[in-house]
């Protein structure tokens, strides 16, 4: 008689199942190589983020000297700019310092992110400058919150001996340094993640 049919074994529907598209495995491995060739980018646009971030730092110790500068110098930063009449609490002039510089700052590195690092996103200039701004804000408490330690003299992280109240050694300008510098990987993430999440710059880079 003609051959006989021969149905696959289990070993071979266990092959096949294994090689289907639709697969849990198969799945895993293309989000796995998806992210691996995003790394690139991801790293491009780390630097350019850094970058425009050094550019924002300058700006924000610009801001700082002269703002000190119009108070008389950094020897006046602690300064009371207005005084809680129910617990004393001290609004000083160095926190004012850091909330104006930080907006400008934040603003700067706004616009040179949109137009440089994240080319092409889509959303408008307004929407995506709220979601930069909060993302900013919440690096700017925790740096807010560094620079107090570090100049407030009853603080365990007083800066010691060596800085000084006035010059460039002032505890006002390093403890703003200090203090911008901690938020940066922070920010990049939460700004990669959402105000520029729609952005059309992965393929061009890539094919770069």
């Amino acid at each position: 008689m003609g051959g006989a049919l021969c149905l696959p074994g289990a070993g071979a529907e266990r092959r096949l199942v294994n090689q289907t598209p639709d697969s849990p495995t198969n799945g895993q491995t293309a989000k796995t190589n998806e992210l691996i060739a995003k790394l690139p980018v991801w790293l491009r646009q780390f630097v350019k983020f850094g970058l425009v971030g050094v550019s924002g730092i300058v700006v924000n110790m610009l801001i700082t000297y002269l703002m000190n500068q119009l108070n008389g110098g950094a020897a006046n930063a602690r300064e009371p700019v207005w005084t809680s009449p129910i617990n004393n609490w001290a609004l000083r002039y160095s926190y004012l310092v850091y909330i104006v510089a930080f907006i400008v700052a934040n603003t700067w590195n706004y616009q040179l992110n949109r137009k440089w690092t994240f080319r092409g996103t889509n959303q408008s200039w307004w929407r995506g400058f709220f979601y930069f701004f909060g993302a900013g804000v919440i690096g700017a408490i925790v740096g807010l919150a560094v620079k107090i330690a570090l100049t407030h003299p009853n603080s365990p992280l007083y800066l010691p001996g060596w800085f000084t109240d006035s010059g460039w050694r002032a505890r006002e300008y390093w403890g703003q340094l200090a203090g911008v510098l901690v938020g940066t990987p922070v920010n990049f993430v939460v700004n990669k993640l959402v105000t520029f999440r729609q952005h059309e710059t992965a393929s061009r880079d890539g094919s770069r």
